[in-house]
């Protein structure tokens, strides 16, 4: 992107001066809280646009701005109202604040700051609650992003203002250079489970512990931070795995009956699966692959540098899948449109020569096959004869969306015992309902690729999903005193896999008259064996915990209602109204609703007209992606050839490629430990991308004449190649086998 910040048409800097955060962590949720200060150093009125993300599941709580000594708190009302209201406030001179989530991507908010007089500051704050994101080392990660890519357009431009959301999600960027603005930023952190630490990648004060048990801390980020890259927090606990319950007290002053007037309660579940379980990762299966080919598959993923189409992503994706696949397993792969097509006429078992007769026919498909009919290639997979030897594992990938959702799911239903399904919605436009519905039907997962994402790491998850064992026959079972009752307000559970976790939202009901304490009873089985776990709870909390909870329950509701929406549901004007009733009354944002709030004491006239200019963007010339050149150069058998193409993937000569090869070793093997370097060593981050490309790999390399160890003059000849194709060996840590300890 050309834009870097907020600009003016004179190219002056953003009047973005400062951010100060405030993060409160609840066990796995927390609050966020965002103020901005903002100073308008035009010579004349301007109307500034700030587009910023949020994680895409937050919402938003509260907005409210302060200009001078005076504060103004934000109200939530129905989208289109909110937006009149504050047009007109801000053609009449008034200052006005508008927050609503974009309609391309619920995760991307654009914030109106109105109409500033010239030298006039403004102190906005936002406060948005979140789920925070497991990572692999059980951590939960916290993230404020440094692509706040704010503009503002001043009064009297040229550009036409259209008022529509169109472009916000393309115009959000890295940006370039030291952004002109700095960060100041806290954190509370608290959990029945005691803190073990908490991590950063940007530099920390010292973390103070605030209790004996270790479940309460604050850290602060060092004073003097440039907010020039995102700011990341990694929360480790103690007993990670166990369950855990928080019961939330609701508002003494909300309607009887509501959600915001009962308690919820929050349960985690974060299943450990043993290290013997994650090693039984299948060897067998059949794997068949469906490619939307429709014509909106032709569309850009995204407007920005590296812009690929989405048949094209696709193509890639179907590349590592296919070199990721265990050998003798069985595959095939249709693409579908108006009508099907398959490469085979039934699976076929997955060797050298298949494989090379499948990625022919994967650089051949193009999005030219016309309109979304998913069902008739479903059926037709149905259809063929399942072997038992091979466990059938589905792979949907569509952008758009179809007129016969319900038929679709209940084909999906009917066969869930003799098949997964996982399935992909590419892109904004691909129908939740359908998603979701297959994935949930079929056992499966489901995941959203949008077009600022890239497709393979989120496919190469599913796949190590589908290759492992599940948490399955999920089962959450209340105890609790006499006239209370429990209202789930989470969509079921069917399963879980490694590395996920759940968090189910319940609204108690009644007042009770037979104890203050409840239970709740959480079992589930993991490969055949039965786990239960057991959990205590007061139902009335002793002290002030805030109403992060309800509304990340309101916000589930509201996602669920999205759904119903989106998927025709009959009565469409009904959901909305409920959502916007929801959002309203929660005071979470919605995509039906929209924070505004007017200073009707500033009554100064606004001259000129308050007009929006679009900054610039420019594509770049597209690249091989590297990794993709090397995934696509592995045979079935996971090794690579040494050869001139070889050295193209680390560009280099062939010559320097083989010139370092000792006489007694094997081309391939030093080709294949060469590979296993170069993905070690440049795309470490990478790395659910190419895993299964490196435990291939690996395991070619152990069944050549048995283990295969180096001898130390030709360790340091391995070395020496290493590094003139990746630069210097030694942050990896490198052992005499040429891989890193405990690989």
């Amino acid at each position: 992107m050309e834009n870097c910040g907020l600009v003016s048409e004179k190219n002056e800097p953003v009047p973005l001066k400062s951010i100060s955060v405030e993060v409160r962590v609840q066990d796995h949720v927390a609050t966020v809280s965002s103020t901005l200060q903002y100073v308008n150093e035009e010579e004349r009125p301007l109307e500034a646009l700030f587009v910023f993300p949020l994680p895409a599941d937050a919402a938003v709580c509260h907005f409210s701005a302060k200009i001078g000594e005076q504060e103004i708190v934000a109200e939530v009302q129905e989208r289109q109202e909110a937006r009149d209201q504050y047009d007109d406030a801000v053609s009449s001179g008034q200052q006005a604040f508008l927050l609503e989530e974009s309609a391309e991507s619920p995760d991307v908010f654009k914030l109106s700051v109105g109409c500033l007089s010239a030298g006039q500051n403004a102190a906005v704050t936002i406060i948005y609650v979140t789920e925070l994101a497991v990572q692999d080392d059980h951590s939960l990660r916290f993230c404020l992003p440094a692509v706040l890519n704010p503009r503002y357009t001043p009064a009297g431009t040229t550009a036409a203002a259209s008022g529509s959301d169109a472009g916000i999600v393309s115009e959000i960027s890295s940006g370039c250079g030291a952004v002109p603005y700095t960060l100041t930023l806290s954190v509370h952190v608290s959990s029945p489970k005691p803190i073990s630490k908490l991590e950063s990648n940007c530099t920390l004060d010292p973390l103070v512990l605030l209790n004996s048990d270790h479940t309460q801390a604050t850290v602060n980020l060092r004073p003097g931070h440039m907010f020039d890259k995102d700011f990341e927090l990694f929360v480790f606990y103690q007993d990670t795995h166990q369950p855990s319950a928080i019961v939330e007290a609701g508002l003494t002053t909300a309607p009887s009956g509501s959600l915001m007037r009962d308690p919820v309660v929050m349960i985690s579940l974060y299943p450990e699966f043993p290290e013997e379980v994650l090693k039984s990762l299948a060897t067998c299966g059949e794997f068949v692959f469906v490619i939307d080919r429709s014509g909106s598959m032709g569309d850009m993923m995204h407007q920005g540098k590296g812009a690929q189409m989405r048949i094209e992503s696709a193509k890639d994706t179907l590349l590592l899948l296919l070199k990721s696949l265990p050998m003798g397993c069985y595959f095939n792969i249709y693409g579908f449109g108006s009508n099907f097509e398959s490469f085979f006429p039934q699976s076929v078992e997955y060797n050298q020569d298949t494989m090379d007769q499948a990625l022919k026919r994967v650089k051949k498909m193009q999005a030219d096959m016309g309109g979304t009919n998913i069902l008739q290639p479903l059926k037709h997979i149905y259809s063929q004869r399942c072997n038992p030897d091979h466990p059938r594992q589905l792979f949907i990938f569509t952008d758009g969306e179809v007129g016969n959702t319900k038929e679709v799911l209940d084909l999906v239903k009917s066969h869930t015992r003799s098949h997964r399904c996982f399935s992909f919605g590419i892109g904004e436009g691909a129908s939740a309902a359908l998603i979701t519905g297959m994935a949930r039907e079929g056992s499966g997962h489901a995941q959203f690729i949008t077009d600022t994402d890239r497709m393979q790491p989120k496919v190469m998850q599913s796949l190590r999903f589908a290759l492992q064992p599940a948490v399955v026959n999920i089962s959450v079972d209340w105890t609790l005193p006499d006239g209370v009752t429990v209202d789930t307000l989470s969509p079921p559970i069917n399963m879980l896999f490694q590395g996920q976790r759940a968090l189910i939202y319940v609204q108690l009901k009644g007042e009770g008259s037979g104890g203050s304490v409840g239970t709740v009873t959480v079992k589930y089985s993991l490969k055949d064996q039965p786990v239960t776990n057991q959990l205590h709870f007061f139902l009335k909390q002793t002290e002030e915990t805030g109403l992060s909870i309800h509304q990340l329950a309101a916000r589930t509701l509201i996602r669920s209602l999205e759904q119903e929406e989106r998927s025709g549901a009959a009565d469409v004007e009904g959901i909305r109204s409920r959502m916007v009733e929801l959002s309203v009354q929660a005071g979470v944002s919605s995509v039906h609703t929209a924070f505004i709030a007017v200073n009707k004491d500033c009554k100064q006239t606004v001259k000129g007209p308050l007009l929006q200019r679009r900054v610039p963007t420019r594509g770049e010339s597209q690249k091989k992606d590297p990794l993709l050149q090397l995934d696509s150069l592995q045979k079935a058998s996971g090794c690579w050839k040494l050869d001139a193409t070889l050295a193209d993937a680390f560009e280099i000569t062939e010559d320097e490629l083989t010139n370092q090869k000792p006489a007694q070793v094997d081309g391939s093997v030093w080709a294949t430990l060469l590979a296993l370097i170069w993905l070690y060593g440049c795309k470490i981050e990478q790395q659910v991308e190419w895993q299964f490309v490196a435990m291939k790999a690996a395991s070619w390399i152990g069944s050549q004449k048995g283990e295969i160890s180096i001898p130390d003059h030709i360790h340091s000849e391995l070395l020496a190649a290493g590094q003139m194709i990746i630069g210097n060996l030694e942050p990896l840590g490198l052992d005499r086998h040429g891989s890193k300890p405990g690989e």
